[in-house]
């Protein structure tokens, strides 16, 4: 968006009499993506704005669009024009990244490389020495206050438990920052994640993944199916905000050889008795009655699995994890995620909107009256 500002793409446009400030031309901008390498293609290009229109960065400035045309039609930032959506998600990542800039950018800083049982982490902190420091620069006014900054941070996968077993505490604690927020992205990252590759690969989403065994160290997981066949596959674990940076190995846990699985026979076939469409769980007087859900994932994840798109359904959920619960059930239909409207979404694009929102899941399911 600066880049677009300092090059003028972005700027006040007349269009029918009107004047509509702070906008571009989509057809410009798709060939200003390829004259400076953020795209190989129109095609490219055009996914990539469409991705920014899905998570609410731009929008037609009439709003008469919902998607990203490659023609003479003006968009815009919704920075630009103040509608972008100012979440409890957001406000706390851009708490994180303020807060990390702060902590690099002075000589002696609390962040640094130490090491715990012979593995060494980047850009550490003890949870009692980061405490000390919001309240010496004031971003907080005391140390209550700090422990609740601490953990909505781990909450929303900005730091994290350099072994990943504890939250946030006032103690001798060792974190770190999971998010490298000065690493310069390519749009083009937004295609490539590794979440995208294993959720196609993969007819289940892997946000249902639960731990065999407590054990330190174990890192198979085990699929709760319908048919109650129980497979073995690789461990995954719930991502963080981290995964919109690209990162390569986002959505899987160290060490870093572990692999999702190959396609396999997960959950094959469809629990519903028949398709169901959007028309017929929005017409009134339809047997569907929506319900919300508050998830509260673990370690591993929520526990449930999605499948299908437009609309997308339950196909299995852990009997012993977190969504079973909350009252999840199989054959519910995704209605939306953390108040994002999801109907008209495949299950690849929900599952990323689970796996990189915070820990704590406010779904609206639709299951049918009984």
């Amino acid at each position: 968006r600066l880049r677009l500002h300092d090059g003028k793409l972005i700027k006040d446009r007349r269009y029918h009499l009107r004047t509509y400030p702070n906008c571009f031309v989509a057809k410009e901008l798709t060939d200003w993506l390829i004259d400076h390498k953020e795209a190989p293609d129109r095609e490219t290009g055009i996914r990539l704005m469409q991705k920014l229109m899905d998570h609410y960065i731009i929008h037609h400035v009439c709003d008469e669009h919902s998607d990203y045309k490659d023609a003479k039609l003006l968009y815009r930032f919704r920075k630009d024009d103040g509608t972008f959506p100012l979440s409890k998600d957001v406000k706390v990542f851009m708490r994180g990244q303020s807060i990390y800039e702060k902590l690099v950018s002075v000589e002696e800083s609390i962040l640094k490389v130490r090491e715990e049982n012979l593995v060494k982490y980047q850009r550490t902190f003890l949870g009692s020495e980061m405490i000390n420091w919001l309240i010496q620069e004031g971003e907080v006014e005391n140390r209550q206050e700090a422990v609740e900054l601490g953990r909505a941070l781990l909450e929303h996968g900005i730091i994290q438990h350099v072994s990943n077993r504890h939250h946030f505490f006032d103690s001798d604690i060792l974190y770190q920052f999971w998010i490298n927020f000065r690493r310069r992205r390519r749009l083009t990252e937004l295609l490539n994640e590794n979440s995208s590759r294993a959720l196609s690969e993969s007819p289940d989403s892997p946000f249902c993944l639960r731990k065999l065994n407590p054990h330190p160290g174990n890192t198979s997981f085990l699929s709760v199916q319908t048919n109650k066949e129980i497979k073995i596959v690789s461990a995954v674990r719930r991502s963080s905000i981290t995964s919109l940076s690209g990162n390569s190995n986002t959505y899987f846990s160290a060490p870093p050889t572990l692999v999702f699985p190959p396609v396999a026979e997960c959950n094959p076939k469809s629990v519903l008795k028949r398709p169901v469409t959007n028309e017929e769980l929005l017409s009134p007087g339809a047997p569907y009655v929506k319900k919300t859900l508050t998830i509260v994932g673990d370690a591993v994840g929520w526990g449930f699995v999605v499948r299908g798109g437009r609309p997308c359904h339950i196909q299995a959920v852990d009997p012993g994890g977190p969504a079973a619960a909350a009252g999840m059930k199989v054959c519910q239909f995704v209605f939306s995620v953390n108040g994002v409207y999801v109907l008209h979404l495949d299950y690849q694009t929900i599952s990323s909107l689970i796996m990189t929102g915070p820990r704590t899941l406010v779904m609206e399911v639709m299951e049918a009256i009984e």
